[in-house]
């Protein structure tokens, strides 16, 4: 993403995004995207002072947050001032580049960097201040229910809160909290709420812990570039093949970026899992009830964040099935009009397309 962004359109009003066919030239479809980011000042004068204080020595989070909350280059101010906007200017953004509804969740590291307590507080202020904004513009704007892993218990009550009480449509963890991932049976209510209430867990990037980001970082990968990748496909992975989904068979993942390249996998998943197994190499890798690649097509969903290319995009939709593969544009750390553009391109009929950019989203979000 670069800051030389189309020019805002004329309206940002929260128009009723049935008529954006219409204001479109006649499209026959919704473009919904479903990886678009926010975060509340509260949060992010937090993180700051975490940052100026040193109480934190994550260098991932450092990393990460240090440069967006510090750096004010053209990239960073973009960025920044835009993840705090819930009103006119995003309005104003999705209008420019015809995005009709955004599904809209914390942004990594989200409250998973924070103490308990603070992680516990910031989720409920993260989801009341979203879930006003959805009110606000319900045409436009969708949310996902932020939530604290540090406390599982409270995390599933609060699932259950942005499901019932907010109207949310599923569920933002943004990877690892303080290094633990989700395959710890002790995060297992969180996933125990989500299948109960049949609301999607989206597994968003953050930088790996500080036990995995030493040579990512040093050689400047450990974003959005690779070591987002790395360490989320890392996290679904560990999901599938310690038996979360034979417990929580109606579990829905949604994983960005393409599946964080798991798709392009597949073959070599299912082989290795079967050799790993057989051999009995690892106490942590005990068998599962079917192959890596039968979770990935029939649990996970993936969206386009950030990867608008067409030869990706298809090869996912040949690999997992066309009802697998979402649009989503990464709003605000990628926000350019001719990807939008490219995916209306893509070389499938009207019907695929309307599936891909409106239908499939409605189906798994609830919408």
């Amino acid at each position: 993403m670069t800051a030389d962004t189309p020019a805002a359109a004329s309206s940002a009003s929260g128009q009723p995004a049935a008529d954006a066919p219409e204001r479109d030239g006649g499209r026959s479809y919704l473009r919904i995207a479903t990886e678009e980011a926010f975060a509340p000042p509260e949060l992010i004068t937090m993180w700051r002072d975490m940052i100026d204080r040193g109480t934190c020595d994550d260098p991932g989070f450092l990393s990460l947050v240090g440069f967006y909350t510090g750096a004010r280059s053209e990239r960073a101010a973009f960025v920044f001032d835009r993840l705090q906007d819930l009103g006119e200017r995003r309005l104003a953004d999705m209008d420019a580049t015809g995005i009709d509804r955004q599904i809209i969740s914390l942004t990594a590291p989200g409250t998973q960097v924070l103490g308990t307590g603070d992680a516990v507080a910031m989720a409920t202020l993260a989801n009341d201040r979203l879930a006003e904004a959805c009110r606000q513009y319900p045409d436009r704007f969708s949310g996902l229910t932020a939530v604290a892993p540090q406390d599982p218990g409270s995390a599933a009550k609060e699932i259950e809160r942005g499901h019932r009480e907010l109207g949310f449509k599923g569920v933002i963890i943004n990877s690892h909290t303080h290094g633990e991932y989700l395959d710890n049976t002790k995060f297992w209510p969180i996933f125990e709420a989500a299948e109960a209430l049949g609301t999607p867990i989206y597994l968003h990037p953050t930088t790996p812990p500080a036990a995995m980001i030493g040579p990512l970082l040093e050689a400047g990968l450990d974003g959005a570039i690779y070591g987002f990748a790395v360490e989320t496909g890392m996290h679904v992975l560990r999901i599938i093949t310690s038996g979360v989904f034979d417990r929580f068979p109606g579990l829905k993942l949604v994983v960005g970026h393409l599946g964080e390249a798991l798709p392009f996998w597949l073959y070599r998943l299912d082989y290795m899992h079967a050799a790993t197994v057989r051999a009995q190499r690892y106490e942590s890798m005990q068998p599962i009830a079917r192959k890596p690649s039968d979770y990935l097509r029939d649990n996970v969903w993936v969206t386009t964040s950030g990867v608008a290319w067409a030869p990706a995009i298809m090869f996912c939709r040949d690999v997992l099935g066309p009802d697998r593969v979402l649009y989503a544009m990464d709003y605000p750390y990628e926000y350019v009009a001719d990807e939008v553009t490219a995916q209306d391109n893509l070389p499938v009929d009207a019907a695929a397309l309307k599936a891909f950019f409106q239908t499939n989203a409605e189906r798994v979000f609830d919408l």
